[in-house]
């Protein structure tokens, strides 16, 4: 892997981490403290700003309206964005939209384009994703009690979702329902475009994530499908397909997730240090001065660096391979990643003390929104068991012991 950045590459990045700097990271206090529908008209002020400087959309192709940066160069703009809260959603690649948009450009007609894409890449609306549900392992997610049943021209859906990130102010969602329950296992399930004005379609909350339920965009929802009808032309992709589907977006998803998680390790350091450095802790002494301190900061610096490359590493694969390729890579970096950000971010509250608890930094709100890292998408032993699986069917065959 050549880890050369391009002139170009390395000029956007700049002119995103200025960005960040300098017009998002102030917006912290007010992310933390305000309803989401009060920060809207400032974050548009702040999208308009990127579409202006042809930054809007890095992920997405060109001829869409976006960037068209490949995998590797997007998880270089992931990491700068990830360094505050609305950073992915200013540039117009936040999740969930952004795996329903790759999707849509794929499996979706050109009906369906027209009306959920288009509108979808420009900002203009949002979208959800509706898979994890409550009474079913989200290890094991063959395992769903959502159905849709083609009634007509119509498909009926009954389900109980939860987690459906986003959807409070959603114009659609993208769902994931039984189809098929005769098929075989994985073919059973489909995707289908749900827009949630709906009848049938019923947000019963935002979930409280350690005590913050948030709004709007930041947040995640529990959904009830009663008897919710939409046309059979929503179907997303062939029927029982949804399997197949969910493992394309969630390859290079969990690309965009690790480098976000390198992106706020980033963040944590640079305010371990300025606390550090700043903090004084007896006449002359600065907390910089305890060697704990120092073998912390020696310790995230090594593990930040062991992560992105690994990161890079595997959406270089991916880009030149495939993502069947990268199947062992990708289930690393989830698990390693996210347990490396989970240590980052708990030395650098511990390093701010009484400070680190309050909402007076972004330390307790990464705390609290990020230690789901090692849950969603996969639980951190689930990519565990199934790498070392994969590990020791190749040593056993090399070996000639299988």
């Amino acid at each position: 892997m050549d880890f050369a950045i391009s002139e170009k590459m390395q000029t956007i990045l700049e002119l995103i981490n200025e960005f960040v700097d300098k017009e998002l990271i102030p917006l912290e206090q007010q992310f933390l403290s305000r309803p989401w529908a009060e920060l809207v008209p400032v974050l548009e002020e702040k999208r308009e700003m990127v579409k202006q400087m042809e930054l809007w959309a890095p992920l997405h192709p060109k001829e869409w309206g976006g960037m068209g940066l490949d995998l590797v160069e997007y998880g270089l703009v992931c990491e700068a964005l990830a360094r505050t809260f609305t950073g992915v959603y200013v540039f117009g690649c936040q999740a969930p939209d952004a795996g329903n948009i790759e999707i849509l450009m794929k499996y979706g007609t050109p009906e369906q384009q027209e009306r959920f894409l288009e509108p979808l890449v420009a900002g203009e609306i949002r979208s959800c994703f509706s898979m994890t549900e409550v009474d079913q392992p989200g290890s094991n997610p063959v395992m769903l009690d959502t159905t849709a049943v083609l009634e007509g021209d119509e498909y009926v859906i009954n389900g109980h979702k939860w987690y459906t990130s986003s959807a409070d102010g959603a114009e659609f969602a993208i769902v994931m329902a039984v189809t098929d329950p005769e098929a075989p296992t994985y073919l059973q399930a489909s995707m289908i475009i749900v827009p949630t004005n709906t009848p049938g379609f019923n947000l019963v909350r935002n979930i409280p994530v350690m005590g913050h339920a948030g709004d709007g965009w930041h947040s995640h929802a529990e959904i009830l499908y009663q008897n919710c009808r939409v046309p059979k032309e929503y179907l997303l992709g062939p029927q029982g397909q949804g399997f197949v589907i969910a493992q394309e977006r969630l390859g290079p998803g969990r690309i965009h997730h690790c480098m976000r998680w390198v992106g706020i390790c980033n963040r944590c350091m640079e305010l371990i240090c300025e606390r550090a450095l700043t903090r004084p802790i007896s006449p002359n002494k600065k907390l910089a001065d305890k060697q704990i301190i120092q073998t912390w900061v020696a310790e995230c610096a090594a593990e930040i660096r062991a992560a992105r490359l690994m990161i890079l590493n595997c959406a270089w694969t991916i880009e030149n391979f495939g993502a069947k390729e990268a199947r062992q890579d990708i289930s690393l970096i989830k698990f390693y990643a996210a347990g490396v950000m989970q240590r980052v971010v708990d030395k650098a509250l511990q390093v701010h003390g009484g400070l680190g608890m309050t909402d007076d930094t972004p330390i307790a709100a990464f705390y609290r929104g990020e230690r789901a890292a090692r849950i969603y998408d996969g639980v951190d032993e689930v990519h565990k068991i199934s790498v070392a699986k994969r590990i020791l069917k190749e040593a056993g065959a090399a070996k000639g012991l299988l």
